[in-house]
């Protein structure tokens, strides 16, 4: 077998509604709704399902707790302009921008939370000579 990319990852949430808002508003993603009651956030080719505390849906992971990931998103566009997206939303820059290794080569990185507390960090790869 050869993983070829990622197609979806899973969030255990508190407030759906909550964590819908911070995701469209401040990050851009587009927030569906499939197969009647699931919800979902989409970005370029990827979708992150988003699965409410005490309705999570099976089979899933052991341990499914809100505030436990840690994800890093590449972004379009210069650092400073997303810092000055994120700062309106009330978000505060817990770090950044810092240079971070990813896994194409070196990047900027900028840290933020989301309402559970989950890690975001937002990236942009350095310009290659």
């Amino acid at each position: 077998m050869k993983i070829r990319g990622l197609d979806h990852l899973v969030l255990t949430v508190r407030n759906l509604d909550a964590t819908t808002r911070f995701y469209t508003t401040v990050l851009g993603m587009r927030h569906i709704v499939f197969d009647g009651d699931r919800h979902a956030l989409t970005f370029g080719t990827q979708k992150i399902n988003l699965h409410q505390v005490g309705a999570e849906r099976h089979p899933g992971a052991i341990e499914r707790r809100p505030g436990t990931a840690d994800r890093c998103f590449e972004i379009e566009g210069s650092l400073t302009a997303a810092v000055e997206q994120v700062r309106p939303a009330g978000v505060s820059i817990l770090e950044g921008p810092v240079r971070r290794s990813g896994a194409r080569g070196s990047m900027q990185s900028v840290y933020v939370r989301d309402p559970d507390g989950n890690l975001v960090e937002v990236s942009t790869y350095d310009a290659t000579p």
